[in-house]
């Protein structure tokens, strides 16, 4: 939501301000959840791995789906629910509910595939990504042409 600037002697905005004023809102990401929100993500590398959390409180282990093809890394969710609140055998009130997302990771060649893991809990999805030894250029080499 923004600040708009009112003025007092403005009693009567017109119809072009009360108009811009709806645009300028936050009005389709918060006040309408087309479920098209994207969770947040941290990524974290350290000395033997690649670490990412997923914050995607409300959900199952069951939820997620992740793959890797090509060194892509993709964790994906699709979620569907449907609420009925009855009144005899009238229904009064009936609610769909659905939330997906996929976020992509492009991951590096020094990797060991096989030993990615992955756990759910807390509301935070955290995988480990495991490197492989990297060879270490030990010192400087001049080669000689011949």
């Amino acid at each position: 939501m923004s600040l708009i600037k009112w003025n007092s002697n403005d009693l009567f905005p017109s119809i072009d301000s009360i108009w811009d004023n709806f645009f300028n809102r936050d009005f389709l990401s918060k006040g309408l959840d087309l479920g098209t929100k994207v969770p947040a993500v941290n990524t974290k590398e350290t000395d033997g791995s690649f670490q990412v959390e997923v914050a995607v409180p409300g959900m199952k282990k069951e939820d997620f789906k992740i793959d890797l093809d090509n060194n892509i890394l993709t964790i994906s969710s699709e979620k569907k629910e449907e609420k009925d609140e009855k009144d005899g055998e009238k229904i009064s009130r009936r609610e769909f509910s659905y939330f997906s997302f996929q976020r992509s990771f492009h991951l590096p060649n020094n990797v060991k595939e096989e030993e990615i893991s992955a756990e759910y809990a807390d509301g935070l999805l955290k995988l480990t990504i495991p490197k492989t030894e990297t060879k270490k250029i030990e010192n400087k080499k001049q080669i000689e042409i011949k």
